[in-house]
């Protein structure tokens, strides 16, 4: 398994259809949730996944302040591959470039409320009242370092 950290300009055409491919898998398919997963955001990502043999197992972006929200942000985090601690892995190294990239002195997710649980594991704390977007609920969370 391979750790992948890159800005939009520099993934490989492959790299990018593997990426979309696995979040419309996730978002829209499994979910069964009809919205707009390819946006502008994704040209000013740091794109972070775990691949192995070409498949994207673990996924998710980086966003600099002023930039989706005013603090950093991770986002669009999935796993392909459930069961075996790659959430908890690809959490943690969005982190690491969060900090390492921006200096982020704290992180801000939009979380789906049923994943609560996983975020407060990695030491998020929720900031929000339950939101609706996409019709899912959702909360903020934030995370310091």
């Amino acid at each position: 398994m391979e750790l992948v950290i890159k800005k939009f300009e520099d993934l490989s055409l492959f790299e990018l259809y593997e990426i979309a491919k696995a979040r419309q898998n996730v978002f829209i398919v499994e979910q069964n949730c009809a919205y707009q997963d390819l946006d502008d955001y994704d040209k000013r990502a740091i794109h972070v996944f775990f691949c192995e043999s070409g498949k994207v197992l673990a996924y998710l972006r980086v966003l600099d302040k002023n930039t989706k929200f005013s603090e950093v942000s991770i986002g669009r985090i999935i796993t392909t591959e459930r069961g075996k601690g790659l959430g908890a892995k690809i959490v943690q190294e969005g982190l690491k470039v969060a900090k390492s990239v921006y200096n982020a002195e704290m992180v801000l997710v939009g979380a789906q409320l049923y994943a609560k649980g996983f975020y407060e594991k990695q030491g998020f704390l929720k900031c929000s009242d339950v939101y609706l977007e996409d019709g899912i609920e959702h909360i903020y969370m934030r995370r310091k370092f």
